[in-house]
């Protein structure tokens, strides 16, 4: 259903649904998007969504939407919202299904002219050694036991049982660990769910692409990422596979009862919700902790496989090729951070749905190796479009809440991808582009086709322009494994 409502024109890159569109609204929503990219907005009513957010009981500042909007469950993916930390209510909704689904871009020493000849054996190699699929199961058998610590320690829990190496934790958000985290607070269901599928890559828009370095934009701050032109590197996307989806199913039950004892009033039922200080707002909190751990420690453990199918092809260690982790940004959680809202520096929570935090250079959470150039910001296209790497700027302070985008973002459904596209017409576009794909399924690859997606160089372009975030790097796939 196509949203017709009130669109105001901020500036070239920000449009306003202004307060009062939808009944209960308590602020505006500001959503970032060039004029051509308007009307595919509108189309898919991920308009509607983002002013149903501002009616989010205690939320400030703007509702927000990244260029690379779309449909959602509740909030629209690519929607930011941020909350006060005191009397604000948490939404999973505003997180999503996929806890902590989010990239890990990684480096080499490695140039192209190293893996000429090599690409479609490391990519078979990678598919080989990394489960991947829908309900895909991990190679490693880990106890139950061993899961709850996962859901504590995340990453951590990895680098401690040999994935991965120490340094790997400076160069992952929140070193991999929400320390908010409650295992407690997660079904004895979740962590079935999770037992067999931590080290998994799962199934739709979820990928590991082996990349090369096509452009540099900025050098200083690529040479802070140990980025150059030529060099390969690998990214990796996917996130808390059915332990999170459970948490946020128990959840969401738990916030719908809430809101009809408590007769709380919203636009939509998705929009489920509950005070972040109360007992159910906290308990979700805390349980959202473990689901990010979860994935972060999922992350730690692909690239420890990754590291091991580049040795296996090259005949080398992945230490003597320079396998360090670039950096792991999350793109479906929320934080709670402090922001200047109207003149005051406040606590709040942020909810990123699809949206990456974008912190400029300085700021105390950027790591300490980083802090000089920003916080990365890892942005992937479509399958056949490669990844930018930005870094993020005082502008994201001012407008986003510290957020940028988090990929293309989709412009036709999974359902319509697959009545519409031809497999066939799809693996023939990637060979024609020197991109070896190796996928499972036919329908987990065409419903992620490249026409599914926007064209991520007009999203990229917004955030740029718009201050929030600017280009360090662009990289090209070489090959892909998808589920």
């Amino acid at each position: 259903m196509a949203w017709k409502g009130v669109l105001n024109r901020i500036d070239d890159n920000r449009w306003e649904i202004p307060e009062g569109h939808v009944k209960g609204m308590t602020t505006n929503a500001v959503i970032f998007a060039s004029e051509p990219m308007i009307p595919q907005i509108m189309a898919d009513n991920a308009a509607e969504q983002a002013a149903n957010v501002a009616c989010l009981p205690g939320i400030v500042g703007s509702s927000l939407a990244m260029p690379d909007v779309h449909w959602g469950y509740g909030f629209p993916i690519g929607g930011v919202a941020a909350v006060d930390a005191n009397d604000g209510c948490i939404s999973p909704g505003g997180i999503g299904f996929d806890i902590n689904c989010g990239v890990r871009l990684m480096r080499t020493d490695l140039l192209a002219d190293d893996v000429k000849g090599k690409v479609r054996d490391l990519t078979d190699e990678l598919y080989r050694n990394i489960p991947s699929g829908l309900g895909s199961k991990g190679i490693e058998k880990i106890s139950e036991q061993s899961i709850r610590e996962i859901l504590t320690d995340g990453s951590g829990w990895a680098v401690g049982n040999g994935y991965g190496w120490e340094r790997d934790l400076d160069a992952t958000e929140e070193r991999g660990c929400m320390t908010d985290a409650d295992a407690a607070h997660v079904s004895d269901k979740a962590v079935k769910r999770g037992f067999g599928q931590v080290g998994s890559l799962g199934s739709g828009n979820h990928f590991i692409e082996i990349d090369v370095v096509e452009k540099i934009y900025d050098v200083d701050a690529a040479r802070t990422f140990g980025l150059e032109e030529g060099q390969i590197t690998v990214t990796v996307h996917c996130g808390s596979r059915g332990c999170g989806h459970q948490i946020a199913t128990d959840h969401l039950q738990v916030m719908e009862q809430y809101i009809k004892r408590n007769r709380m009033e919203l636009p939509d039922r998705q929009l489920a919700c509950a005070p972040l200080s109360s007992k159910e707002g906290d308990s979700y909190y805390k349980a959202m902790s473990c689901g990010a751990n979860y994935a972060w420690a999922n992350r730690q453990m692909i690239t420890h496989w990754i590291r091991g199918s580049f040795e296996s092809v090259m005949k080398n260690s992945a230490e003597s090729m320079g396998m360090d982790v670039v950096y792991d940004v999350a793109h479906n959680i929320a934080k709670k951070e402090r922001h200047e809202v109207d003149g005051n520096f406040i606590d709040v929570l942020v909810h990123r749905k699809g949206a990456t935090r974008a912190f400029p250079a300085g700021h105390a959470d950027v790591p300490s190796s980083y802090r000089s150039a920003g916080q990365p910001v890892i942005v992937p296209g479509d399958m056949s479009a490669g990844t930018y790497v930005l870094a993020g700027l005082p502008g994201a302070m001012e407008m986003s809440f510290g957020s940028a985008c988090h990929g293309a973002g989709r412009k036709m459904s999974r359902k319509a991808a697959f009545n519409n596209l031809k497999v066939s017409d799809l693996r023939n576009s990637m060979d024609a582009k020197n991109i070896y794909l190796k996928s499972g399924a036919d329908q987990s690859v065409l419903d992620e086709a490249p026409e599914a997606y926007k064209d991520v160089d007009q999203v990229v372009a917004v955030v740029c322009d718009s201050g929030l975030a600017k280009k360090v790097a662009r990289l090209r796939p070489l090959g892909v494994v998808k589920g």
